[in-house]
């Protein structure tokens, strides 16, 4: 016999995450007090979606932090090119 998982919306997960920060309860007391497993309290998604249900909120990226993203991203593009012309590059005959 398998059991139908149940699907909790974002309102409950904020409401979740403020009882254990602003109230200082457990992850274990909040659980068995919301009738909701340990493992299905989602608090990472939660709290990086904060009070208004937006993603993304926390520290800007510096500028310095902004371009060695670009550069990652970059060299990324770049090897990528490398493999596609090493790919149709014909073989040279050895000397």
């Amino acid at each position: 016999m398998t059991r139908q998982r149940r699907a909790f919306d974002t309102s409950l997960k904020l409401e979740v995450v403020r009882m254990i920060k602003d109230q200082g309860l457990s992850v274990q007391n909040v659980s068995e007090t919301m009738d909701i497993g340990p493992t299905a309290i989602c608090l990472g998604e939660a709290v990086q979606r904060g009070a208004n249900g937006q993603l993304g909120i926390g520290k800007p990226l510096t500028a310095e932090q902004q371009r060695i993203r670009q550069l990652e991203q970059e060299n990324r593009q770049l090897k990528g090119d490398v493999d596609i012309l090493k790919k149709r590059r014909p073989s040279l005959p050895a000397n």
